[in-house]
């Protein structure tokens, strides 16, 4: 089962890779991948944005070693107004780890239900000393639901730009009967080389709230984020690991500085965008 995992996940990323050389569009494109920009696109525009988002590395205390989550998302993107973005995803998810005392595999497959994603722009930043934007995203999947909500906040000063994200989320799971609360913050800074790339870093905390009773834990990810743009297309990539974490109920991970239950090790993240 790990082998068929690790063939999976070459098959996978041989895809992505491909995917940039089949695509002849052109795009508007994004600089970060886990932060949001401002930014909307224009009336009538409409793109399609694959999304491949990889979470590694839990611990045997918690029963997952060599864990592995893949996480996908189609999305197609219009722009209803200037100010005004709609997206429709479909959402995916590819799952592994293994039982540390038997050695047991486990992998699982499932369709993570679709999601439609609103963005207005409150403040354009081409006009104002700060973008503004709101977000809502409402994602339904047979038996479970969740509603996302973001402030968008961000600027552009010469080669350099930054944007800053706070999210709320709110997930209703097991028919309905179990919620759990998300919140998270994150920001990115990035300069451009070149017309047609940038480089620079995005950082996470996030949160997870079981009930809204307790505040359960939080981690923090930091790291470089690289993007290349052509007329045509574009792609957006982050590595981001763990340099803090904390489980504030009873520690399952055994860690004194990571939270390796809820959250992994890594997070990376591709997107590869095309106009249509």
């Amino acid at each position: 089962m790990k082998l068929c995992s690790y063939r999976t996940t070459g098959i996978l990323i041989t895809l992505c890779a491909a995917s940039l050389c089949v695509f002849n569009t052109n795009a508007t494109e994004r600089l970060f991948t886990y932060t949001y920009e401002p930014e909307t696109m224009p009336k009538g525009g409409l793109e399609s944005e694959q999304w491949v988002t990889s979470r590694v590395g839990r611990n045997a205390a918690v029963g997952q070693q060599d864990f592995s989550r893949w996480e996908f998302r189609q999305e197609l993107e219009y722009g209803v107004t200037d100010n005004y973005t709609l997206s429709l995803y479909l959402n995916e998810s590819f799952e592994h780890y293994r039982e540390p005392e038997t050695g047991d595999g486990h992998s699982h497959f499932q369709f993570d239900g679709v999601s439609l994603e609103n963005k207005y722009l409150v403040l354009n930043p081409a006009d104002h000393a700060v973008g503004l934007a709101l977000y809502l995203e409402p994602r339904v999947a047979g038996d479970e639901a969740e509603l996302e909500e973001k402030v968008i906040l961000g600027q552009r000063h010469g080669n350099w730009k930054w944007a800053f994200n706070l999210t709320h989320a709110t997930e209703w799971t097991d028919d309905y009967r179990e919620t759990e609360g998300e919140v998270e913050g994150s920001v990115g800074l990035t300069y451009s080389l070149s017309p047609r790339w940038s480089i620079g870093l995005e950082a996470r905390d996030h949160n997870e709230l079981p009930n809204y009773s307790v505040w359960e834990n939080t981690a923090v990810y930091v790291g470089p984020v690289v993007s290349y743009r052509r007329e045509q297309w574009w792609a957006a990539l982050t590595v981001m690991p763990q340099v803090f974490g904390a489980n504030f109920v009873d520690n399952p991970s055994k860690s004194s500085y990571q939270d390796l239950e809820g959250h992994e090790r890594w997070n990376i993240r591709l997107i590869v965008g095309f106009d249509l």
